[in-house]
């Protein structure tokens, strides 16, 4: 759907453990730099290290942190593409996985969807907002639908936007359910036991025409999935992730043989490291062989900001010529079909790139971006 008209990625800002600016951010990033540290909880977790916003003072509520987080986000987007926040042509889509709905003990809580009105009533948007979640793919999920949105002409542009927030039971649960790691999060290493968690926020703005600008990127395609095949784990020999692939390139109307990078989910867990192995041995077999990186290991698991994260990630890998290292990757699965970059960041001259995400009950969700090369 998204390739038979153009979708132009005209802005971009993110807000991260290591840092709000895409430049400085990205200079830490192919360093290897990461953003965990201890960060106390009341509880007994698998491990205290978590990637925290230095920039969102930690003493304010999760909610509050959520929607600054996000709102700085947009601001810096829309300010990156030249729009104003009050245009009425302007669509704002915000996905989160849970935001801060499980905090709160017993009191009564309000809609998941409350925390989008808030940014929008901050930011004085002449629309209301459009609330994505689905797990760990509401990110990714934010910008496919703002494809859609632009490509139907409902709007003459969306800032698609993924922010999540590290909580007290985010952190107890990913401990409770044995995804957390015990050590460091070791995405596609044969020692890797876990995840671990992050927060943030990312947005993207879309438009149907660069206005002369230079954009970032364009939306090439995108494609999504629900294996359903249970609550924390994926398919097995990755078959949602592979339709959610190939829906994507289906929808870029390009071959596999032509993706030149591929940012993964990468969080680390054994079963989610299993199954992008999987999908990607069956979808790239060669001889053409795409560089697979992961930036979990810097950012932490930031759920629901995760996509948006990682599709600025891609779009700047592929815009600088520059793949990071994937963090604490030092013996990485002999199994693993695709070139990864180890201790120390690679070349990459890619024209098609390709970011992954797979989410807690199933979803999964694939972008494809083009530069000009």
């Amino acid at each position: 759907m998204v390739a038979d008209a153009p979708v132009y990625v005209t802005g971009m800002a993110w807000t991260t453990a290591l840092g709000d600016s895409l430049g400085s951010v990205w200079d830490r990033l192919s360093a290897g730099r990461t953003g965990f540290a201890l960060v106390p909880h009341p509880g007994s977790l698998r491990n205290s290290l978590a990637a925290t916003v230095p920039s969102c003072p930690a003493e304010l509520p999760a909610g509050e942190r959520l929607v600054r987080m996000a709102a700085v986000a947009v601001r810096r987007a829309l300010a990156d593409a030249g729009i104003n926040p009050a245009n009425p042509g302007l669509l704002m889509i915000l996905g989160t996985s849970l935001g801060d709905y499980l905090e709160g003990g017993d009191r009564p809580r309000p809609a998941l969807s409350g925390w989008t009105d808030v940014v929008a009533r901050e930011l004085h948007a002449a629309r209301a907002p459009v609330s994505i979640s689905t797990a760990c793919s509401s990110g990714s999920d934010a910008i496919l639908v703002g494809a859609e949105f632009i490509r139907a002409g409902r709007a003459s542009a969306c800032v698609c936007v993924g922010a999540d927030v590290l909580t007290l039971s985010k952190r107890q649960a990913h401990s409770a359910l044995g995804t957390m790691s015990p050590t460091t999060l070791r995405a596609f290493d044969i020692r890797h036991d876990g995840t671990l968690l992050g927060e943030g926020a990312a947005a993207l703005v879309l438009e149907p025409t660069d206005r002369g600008r230079i954009p970032h990127a364009r939306l090439r395609g995108a494609g999504s999935a629900n294996d359903a095949a249970g609550m924390a784990s994926p398919a097995r020999e990755g078959w949602g992730a592979r339709l959610a692939i190939e829906r994507s390139l289906a929808d870029a109307h390009i071959t596999a043989e032509e993706i030149g990078l591929i940012n993964a989910h990468g969080s680390g867990t054994p079963l989610n490291d299993e199954t992008e192995r999987d999908a990607f041995r069956a979808l790239f077999p060669g001889p053409a062989r795409p560089m697979v990186f992961a930036t979990k290991g810097n950012f932490g698991h930031s759920l629901g900001a995760t996509g948006a994260i990682e599709a600025i990630a891609t779009i700047l890998a592929m815009n600088t010529g520059q793949v990071p290292p994937v963090a604490n990757l030092g013996q990485p699965d002999p199994k693993f079909p695709l070139p990864l970059p180890v201790g120390r960041k690679a070349p990459c001259d890619a024209h098609f790139g390709l970011s992954l995400t797979l989410g807690f009950g199933g979803f999964d969700t694939s972008l494809i971006f083009e530069v000009a090369r």
